[in-house]
Parts: C-alpha cells; structure tokens; sequence
C-alpha cells in the first residue's frame, strides 16, 4: 500500500511535469531533432505538413477523387455534418501527438493548434461553429495523465478562430476503454452512453452550431457519440475539428 508521502511525491512529479511540458521551451524540432528556436523547424513543416489531399466532407478520410462524400458516409450519415483534419495520423507527425498526449509536451499544444486553424482556412464555405467543445476525458483517466490534450489543443484554437470555449459543456459520465484498446466491431458499444451534456449548460446547445475538438480521429465512434449526445440536447449541427485523421486501413 502507497504511503501519504507516496502519493504526495507522485503529485509533486506530476506538477513538475506538466510545468516543465506547458513552459520549456524546445531546444531542437519535435520531429527531427535539428536545433531550431520553433517547435517544429521549417524543412518539416514544408516536407510532411503542407501536402492537402481531397478529403470526405464529413468524416474527412481520403478520397481518389473530387467526391464530396466517401461511400461510408453516403451509406452511412454520422451524428456530426462535417471534420477538419490537418494531417493523417502517421509517421513521422503522429509524433507530435504522440509527445504531447503522452509525454506532457504540452508546448506543442499550440503548433498543432495552429496546424488545424490553417486547415480550417482552407475549407471552402466554412461555417464556424457557435463554440468549442473539447471530447472530455473519465476522471479515472484525466487523473492518470493530468490534462485532457483535447482541452489543451482547443485553448488556442479558440483563441485563433475567435469562438468561445465550453470545456466542461460535455461529460463522460461512464469510464470506457481506451479506443486503441478496443476491438473494431467493439468500439461503438465501448462508446455508447459515454457523454452527457453538462445540465447548467444544456440552454447553450438550443440551435447551436458546435465545434468538438479532439486530437486523433480514427474510427470516429467517439466524436459520434459526441455529437449525438449535442444534438439530442438541441444542437443542430456539429463539426468534428480535429488535428489527425487515421487513414482507413
């Protein structure tokens, strides 16, 4: 069993640490260690950071094509109406995620924040949505790691785009397994009543247009049951806005 002091000293580790991610500033670039004053240098945000490629409207997978809309979604409409996504979710830029979720680099926050606003500027007839909502986080969870990504990537974002955030409109009101974790035909059920709609701040969503915030969008389940809880709470659209997509495999 942990002692008092055990547990004292994890806190005081865990601080440290976020602090020193939040306030240090990189020495060298996040992806190929070349001493840059920057988070990311300029030969990597040119070589793996300004490719688009046409894109679902939707649930923003790759398409072939000018299409608007993948076979999926044509098949198949999500809760939401429409995803911004910056890159696709692999290597070598999945690293910066990868860092900040995971190793509290909470510096590249604002990069990747910065990565998406650009995005957003380029879809034709953006609508910008009302608010931010970042996809909360289990207490169990947030406890474990000591921030919500989501949340730190959509401060700036909000910031950048001028939208008022609500980072405690949403709550995940049953701890799930992480996605990752979950076996694909098992990932919507993990999912299912997952969130709720915060009740002081339920009159926000009549006839809103949200924006839900997130770092890695992969089989979408998650801001889908994200975007139905908004609606079900009187939201009338939501866009999914979220800094990687993973590619279909």
């Amino acid at each position: 069993m942990r002692t008092a002091t055990g547990h004292r000293l994890d806190a005081a580790w865990q601080a440290l640490r976020l602090w020193l991610g939040a306030t240090v500033l990189p020495a060298q670039c996040a992806l190929c260690g070349m001493g840059c004053p920057e988070v990311l240098c300029s030969p990597c945000r040119a070589q793996y950071l300004t490719q688009g490629r046409p894109r679902c409207r939707q649930c923003a997978n790759p398409l072939d094509d000018a299409a608007r809309l993948c076979g999926r979604c044509v098949r198949q409409r999500p809760a939401y109406d429409a995803t911004v996504t910056a890159f696709d979710y692999a290597a070598p830029v999945d690293q910066l995620l990868l860092q900040l979720k995971f190793g509290a680099r909470l510096a590249l926050a604002p990069l990747l924040a910065e990565l998406l606003y650009v995005a957003i500027r380029q879809q034709q007839a953006w609508e910008a949505p009302q608010l931010l909502c970042p996809v909360p986080l289990g207490p169990a969870r947030l406890a474990e790691r000591g921030f919500n990504q989501a949340l730190e990537v959509a401060r700036p974002l909000a910031r950048l785009l001028d939208v008022p955030l609500q980072p405690r409109l949403a709550l995940r009101v049953r701890e799930t397994r992480a996605q990752s974790g979950v076996a694909p035909q098992e990932r919507q059920a993990n999912l299912a009543h997952a969130f709720a709609i915060a009740p002081e701040h339920g009159a926000l969503l009549q006839g809103c247009h949200v924006g839900i915030v997130d770092d890695v969008m992969s089989s979408g389940h998650t801001v889908h049951a994200l975007a139905a809880a908004c609606k079900s709470a009187g939201a009338t659209r939501v866009s999914i806005l979220v800094v990687a997509r993973t590619p279909p495999h």
